[in-house]
């Protein structure tokens, strides 16, 4: 049997009968992490709105800096606004920030459960990326030729994107529409998308459609392929070495490492309930040791 095969790493909260909604059991999640910061930088965005905005719709001076605009493609030094604005929120609608939070935290949890919390946050982050991008070009496309016009804000891209991972992996949960209506949460997943592309196609009001649809063909494409996004990031990010120095290779003891089986157990429990960015540099050495030693005895 191999040290991932243990019963204790086949937990039952990934069945598709496993209890959605309020949970708030475990550890703290970087999801609820997540929400907590977005409902951080909405308050800094009230704080920040002019006395006027429901007349003049000026959102404020923190929205604005850090909101996406459409002509962004004129003013390429601002590309970081493809990040930043997936933090913000409309300050005139406070459902906004309220239903992509709810989306978030309720279905979010499961999906970093799946994954690790780095390929987690590195595929939620892709997304809103991704989201913000689409929606640049579909805006000079509508514009037809002329400088696009508008200023986008909302984690609305990313949360789709979560929500649609959430249903490949687990299609026939029961899930509630609008709270009442009992479905399997593949048929929420078709509605979300038939509603988003009727919602594109009208290119009315004031949803950005084509974000949402952008976060849900993201996840289609990351489910499908298998791909993973941490396999691309450095394992730590360290500064550049001004000059190099002595090519001089030193011993660490702990390179030396070996475990017996209640240690690799040990371990494995850690990783269940803390995840795998809690391992020290000693217990990654063990484990992948441990791996080693079982890939022989297989041969």
């Amino acid at each position: 049997m191999g040290i991932y095969d243990r019963d204790y790493n086949r937990g039952e909260r990934y069945g598709d009968d496993a209890p959605l909604g309020f949970r708030m059991e475990g550890p703290f999640s970087l999801t609820t992490k997540l929400v907590l910061v977005m409902f951080g930088i909405y308050a800094v965005q009230l704080l920040t709105r002019p006395s006027d905005y429901l007349t003049t719709g000026e959102p404020g001076w923190f929205t604005s800096l850090f909101g996406l605009h459409a002509d962004l493609f004129r003013r390429p030094w601002l590309v970081f606004e493809l990040l930043t604005y997936g933090f913000l929120h409309s300050v005139v609608d406070f459902k906004h920030i309220l239903f992509n939070m709810l989306g978030l935290w309720m279905f979010g949890r499961s999906v970093e459960e799946r994954y690790s919390r780095r390929e987690y946050l590195a595929f939620f982050l892709t997304a809103v990326v991704f989201a913000g991008l689409c929606w640049t070009i579909s805006e000079w496309v509508m514009a037809r030729g002329l400088i696009p016009i508008g200023l986008l804000s909302g984690a609305s891209g990313g949360v789709t994107a979560i929500v649609i991972l959430f249903a490949f992996h687990f299609p026939y949960r029961t899930v509630l529409f609008m709270f009442v209506i009992p479905m399997p949460m593949w048929v929420l997943a078709v509605i979300i998308v038939g509603m988003d592309a009727m919602g594109a196609v009208k290119h009315s009001g004031n949803v950005a459609f084509t974000t949402h649809l952008a976060g849900a063909a993201f996840a289609a494409a990351y489910y499908k392929s298998g791909f993973r996004l941490t396999n691309w990031l450095p394992d730590r990010l360290t500064l550049p070495r001004l000059r190099s120095g002595p090519k001089l290779r030193v011993h660490d003891p702990a390179d030396d490492v070996s475990a017996d089986e209640s240690e690799v157990d040990d371990i494995l429990r850690k990783i269940q309930e803390k995840g795998q960015d809690s391992l020290t540099r000693r217990e990654r050495q063990v484990l992948e040791q441990a791996s080693r030693d079982y890939q022989k005895r297989r041969q």
